[in-house]
């Protein structure tokens, strides 16, 4: 894949920042009174890849003015070296704005985990393209990848619109777009057409496309496969046989790709990808990974697919470092993963968890 060879940022995202609070020692939310918190994102997830690998790395997004959670995002975001520019929005008073909360455990065993989203006045949904300067961000300072979650492309009709001019722009400067449909009932819900007509001209767009078979029929509607079985080789084959038809439809794509999970228990996951570049599928059939915490497992395999892309790699190797990205992820009671550096996140490829002294 040609990247651009002059930019400031290799990959850049929009998102809406928020917190997680996770009770301690694998307890349920509902028993707990000791939680950890830190600040989290789908989109901030997939940069810590590559930012935390040494890759300049930027998000967009928006602040609550004078909020001490704000403080605790910018900081945060500083020490992962992901630059960030966003608007300071002010609260409007204790039941304005605010940054979302994600309250979530982590389970053990054959317990579950279970997460609470409290987004009310989520200060996220005011993402406004009007307070960005798009020729500025990828025309003179430029970008190689943009990443674009369906996430953020649903939550309101600001972010909508917003995510539709960032995908024009980065096509207009020569950035490439990388799209992880992630659809979400709940956001859909009384705005189906509109939000079809804008994930398809996005869609239509990118050169990299993420999504299960649920993503591409119901945010797509690209018809699901004739046939398939439960087990995870059987959804491998309907995964080919859907990616044909998205791949007429949205010719422009060169790369689609999804990870493949079987929960055995929550600490034992058979984890596997699957990626067609071009007309070359790439599969890595389900193995065994033990987890720590399951949240950003699959942030991370797209984080370390395009850090493979970044570096110019072969593409058998963007699915194998994302795959091993995924399953360091689920590692760290953070939602994203933070390799120390590119050995690590190979030797999870490997098999090798001996100790490096």
């Amino acid at each position: 894949m040609e990247l651009r060879k002059d930019f400031t940022y290799a990959l850049l995202a929009p998102s809406s920042m928020g917190v997680r609070i996770t009770p301690m020692n694998g307890q349920p939310v509902h028993v707990s009174d000791t939680y950890i918190m830190h600040a989290t994102s789908a989109e901030t997830n997939v940069l810590n890849i590559s930012s935390s690998l040494g890759l300049p790395c930027k998000v967009l997004t928006t602040f609550v003015k004078d909020s001490p959670i704000a403080t605790f995002i910018k900081n945060n975001l500083a020490a992962r070296r992901i630059a960030y520019e966003g608007k300071d929005v002010p609260q409007g008073g204790p039941w304005g704005y605010r940054h979302q909360f994600n309250i979530a455990d982590s389970g053990y065993g054959s317990r579950g985990p279970r997460v609470h989203n409290d987004r009310a006045g989520e200060v996220g949904r005011t993402l406004n393209v009007k307070d960005f300067d798009l020729d500025r961000i990828f025309g003179k300072e430029g970008v190689q990848i943009v990443h674009l979650s369906g996430l953020i492309a649903a939550l309101s009709p600001e972010t909508s619109t917003f995510c539709l001019e960032i995908a024009r722009a980065a096509k207009k400067y020569g950035t490439k777009i990388s799209f992880d449909l992630n659809y979400r009932a709940s956001f859909w819900k009384e705005r189906e057409e509109e939000l079809r007509a804008v994930f398809t001209e996005i869609a239509g767009l990118a050169d990299i496309l993420v999504g299960n078979e649920e993503d591409f029929q119901l945010a797509l509607g690209i018809p699901g496969p004739e046939a398939g079985g439960k087990d995870l080789m059987s959804k491998i084959d309907s995964f080919k046989e859907m990616i044909g038809r998205v791949k007429k439809s949205f010719p422009n794509a060169s790369v689609f790709a999804t990870t493949l999970r079987e929960v055995i228990s929550v600490n034992r996951h058979l984890w596997g990808a699957i990626m067609l570049e071009g007309e070359n599928w790439y599969v890595i059939e389900p193995r065994e990974i033990h987890v720590l915490d399951r949240i950003g497992g699959g942030d991370g395999f797209v984080g370390g697919l395009l850090y493979g892309i970044l570096k110019g790699w072969e593409p058998e190797k963007w699915i194998q470092f994302g795959w091993a990205s995924g399953a360091l992820a689920t590692t760290f009671l953070t939602d994203y993963a933070s390799p120390h550096d590119e050995e690590q996140v190979w030797s999870v490829w490997q098999g090798n968890a001996r100790v490096k002294r």
